[in-house]
This record gives C-alpha cells, sequence and structure tokens, in this order.
C-alpha cells in the first residue's frame, strides 16, 4: 500500500508509524524543511507543502498514492491541501481512500444529550469553514469514485500528550463546570480506525471517532493524579470571565458522542475504550 499523509501531526504520525509497521510505503507532508528533516530521521519520507506550491516530487506522491489521509489545519477560506491538490487528486490513478479528519466540534452544544452521526451540526463560523471542507473532499471522491470519508475526532491523546504530562509540568488544572462532559480518544485508537476504515471502506461516510465514556475533566485528571503519586490542582469553578475565548468556547459545548457506528460498522473493538485503560499504559511507558 502506497499511503500519503498531507500534515503529519500528532495524530496523522501514530497512523504513519502504525502504516510503516505493516510494511506500507508511507510519505508525508510538512510545512517546514527543519520538520521534514527531523521526521525523516524517524523513517518517513517526508516533502515539504506550505499549501501553495506543489514540488514534483509531491505530483509523483500523488499520482503513485492508493491512499491520503488529509490532517491539514483549515484556513479561514478552507482547506489549503484540497484548493491546491484537489485536482491532482481527483485524476490520480491508483487512489482509491481518501480519508479527512475533521471533528466533534462541528456538532457544537447538545446539554449533555447523548449524539450520533445522524445528529444535525451546528454550523458556527469554525464549524462552517470544517462543514464545507468535508463536503468538498465528499464530492471530490463521488467525482473521482474513490471512497472519501470523514472521521470526526474527539479530543486527542496519547504519549507525551496527557493529562500525566500536564500533572508533572504543573500545567494541569481542575476546572469545574457542574455538569460538563468531554468525550476523549487515543491516537492508537484513531490509527486503528483508519486502518479499518481503508480494510473496507465506504464512500462518502461519516464516522465519529471518541471513546465510551464522555467524562468530567475534573475526574480525570484526579484519576490521573493517583496513578502518578501527584497532589491534584485545586478545583477551580469554571468562569468564563477568566478563560481565553477559544477555552470557553470549548467548555461551551456540552455533549455525550457514541462511537456505535465504528464498532458496528467495522467491529472494532477499542484498545482504550476509556481513560482508565488508557493512563496506567501511558504512566508504565514513560507518560
Amino acid at each position: 500500500m502506497k499511503l500519503l499523509i498531507l500534515g503529519v501531526g500528532y495524530s496523522a504520525g501514530f497512523f504513519a508509524q502504525a502504516a510503516l509497521a505493516k510494511g506500507w510505503q508511507v510519505t508525508g507532508t510538512v510545512r517546514s524543511t527543519e520538520k521534514a528533516e527531523r521526521l525523516g530521521r524517524a523513517g518517513l519520507r517526508m516533502l515539504v507543502f506550505d499549501g501553495t506550491t506543489v514540488s514534483p516530487a509531491l505530483s509523483a506522491a500523488i499520482a503513485e498514492a492508493e491512499a491520503v489521509l488529509v490532517s491539514v489545519q483549515p484556513g479561514e477560506t478552507g482547506d489549503p491541501a484540497f484548493q491546491t491538490l484537489g485536482p491532482a487528486l481527483e485524476a490520480a490513478p491508483a487512489l482509491r481512500w481518501i480519508g479527512y479528519l475533521s471533528t466533534i466540534g462541528v456538532y457544537g452544544d447538545h446539554g449533555g444529550a447523548w449524539i450520533d452521526e445522524t445528529t444535525a451540526p451546528i454550523a458556527g463560523f469554525r464549524s462552517q469553514v470544517r462543514l464545507g471542507i468535508e463536503r468538498d473532499w465528499l464530492a471530490l471522491g463521488a467525482r473521482s469514485g474513490t471512497a472519501a470519508q470523514i472521521f470526526r475526532l474527539s479530543g486527542i491523546y496519547g504519549p507525551g500528550r496527557n493529562p500525566i504530562v500536564k500533572l508533572r509540568q504543573g500545567t494541569a488544572t481542575r476546572l469545574v463546570k457542574p455538569g460538563q462532559v468531554f468525550n476523549r480518544i487515543h491516537v492508537d485508537d484513531i490509527a486503528g480506525v483508519l486502518m479499518a476504515s481503508i480494510a473496507a471502506p465506504r464512500p462518502g461516510a461519516v464516522y465519529n471517532v471518541t471513546d465510551d465514556e464522555p467524562a468530567p475533566p475534573q475526574d480525570v485528571v484526579v484519576f490521573a493524579a493517583q496513578l502518578a503519586g501527584i497532589e491534584p490542582p485545586p478545583e477551580t469553578p469554571f468562569d468564563p470571565a477568566k478563560l481565553s475565548p477559544m477555552a470557553a468556547s470549548f467548555y461551551g459545548e456540552n455533549k455525550r458522542v457514541s462511537n456505535a457506528l465504528v464498532k458496528r460498522e467495522f467491529g472494532y473493538s477499542f484498545r482504550y475504550p476509556t481513560y482508565r485503560e488508557a493512563l496506567p499504559v501511558l504512566l508504565a511507558e514513560g507518560d
């Protein structure tokens, strides 16, 4: 399998390593030469793509790709990968699978109720941009006969990026907003769901990639602190006036997101169905 990853960040980087472990040929893009060189030392074939300039090497990688994962941060007007590379991807002769990493943020606030992929998104400004990008990739797939799918991710964590690390760094907080819950997803399960989709693609599908248990964020911090033997930070009552606009808007969305479709359609068994299974492993492996 020849896999092209547009935008090798945290989640896509773990997926790239999982693909390499299966013997796939993996090419990825980043925005800087420095990052390309660093990831290249980790065994990835890296190219620089700044969102506008297409190198001959990237054109060749698109022409050869059988699967493409898009993990590029959206701009205010859409997805630079779609805007610049869309025509080449639409014409790519070997391409059979496109995955776009989106966010459960497109659903907005549901007052803590359970939702799934049939729930209509709530289109604030940021969600409007994301939803437009989702539609663009699905339409490209429909035009070209390529199985394009959308993966809406919840709060991502894993090695080096989790509550235990924040506790050790002294940056963890225990912000309490009564009734507030968030879903999470371990990077290994993101990779697992993507692998399952490539094995059994469904054109036009949208999947929620999230864990089994939406939980209050302060409970997760306390659990992590108990595991690591660190005193948890004091509880802080929620006050949007003391938060950044982004953090305040994050806490303004409260929902419980179902992963039943992923389980039902792929028969996928989550390696880390909740943070309770994941955090002990992260602690044992050095966080």
